[in-house]
């Protein structure tokens, strides 16, 4: 079943769904396909289309990664936070509250989760040239959120997380990737959802990330 949404209804309410996972429903595997196909639509550097999709359904694999997934949460890292960071994260307050609530459910549950995707693109840029990162990541981020977006359109919740990032090299391990020769991109738990009414989050107001001609500090020009 396609969910009767509009283009922009689509774009709008696909949302990072970590409560809202029906944890007791396993994925048809024909419509894991069908996203699949929607995604490998998507713009790929010079036609390499070096993008692949890992599905895990299977218990014993799946509670394998689910395992990796909560030994590397306390390992991740990131960019230090800046000061228009925490502005933007609080601009609503209570935003990020639920943010943190849906995470620790997600946790508490993620070997419930009846599928994992793991989204991987060939060549790896670890100490690549950003000219060389933005053409591989621009190979597998469209692919992803396609992937994301034909999900919804099917009454399916996933969420981008990059838990894999500290221990990628042992779930690619454990998923038989070629480490030196793939990376894996993503973390992406996959569930129907429990109810289809998502809405649109709220975010910072246009005129603070909209620039025209010319970078303009705190966004566009009055």
């Amino acid at each position: 079943m396609i969910l009767d949404l509009t283009p922009d209804e689509l774009l709008t309410t696909t949302r990072a769904v970590r409560k809202r996972l029906d944890l007791t429903r396993p994925v048809e595997r024909h419509l894991i396909e069908q996203c699949v196909d929607a995604a490998v639509q998507a713009p790929t550097a010079r036609n390499r289309q070096r993008w692949h999709f890992l599905v895990v359904t299977d218990p014993a694999q799946r509670r394998a990664v689910a395992d990796l997934f909560l030994r590397a949460l306390p390992l991740a890292e990131g960019q230090p936070l800046t000061g228009d960071d925490l502005r933007r994260m609080h601009h609503h307050p209570g935003t990020m509250d639920r943010v943190f609530d849906g995470l620790r459910h997600l946790a508490a549950n993620i070997h419930r989760v009846p599928a994992f995707v793991i989204p991987a693109v060939e060549g790896r840029t670890d100490h690549a040239s950003a000219a060389v990162q933005a053409g591989t990541w621009g190979s597998i981020l469209p692919a992803v959120w396609s992937f994301m977006l034909a999900a919804r359109a099917r009454g399916l919740g996933t969420c981008w997380t990059t838990a894999q990032g500290p221990l990628e090299g042992e779930l690619a391990q454990v998923l038989g990737v070629p480490y030196d020769e793939v990376m894996l991109a993503a973390f992406i738990p996959l569930a129907h959802t429990i109810g289809t009414d998502f809405k649109p989050a709220r975010r910072v107001p246009r005129d603070q990330v909209l620039h025209w001609d010319r970078w303009q500090p705190g966004g566009v020009a009055p």
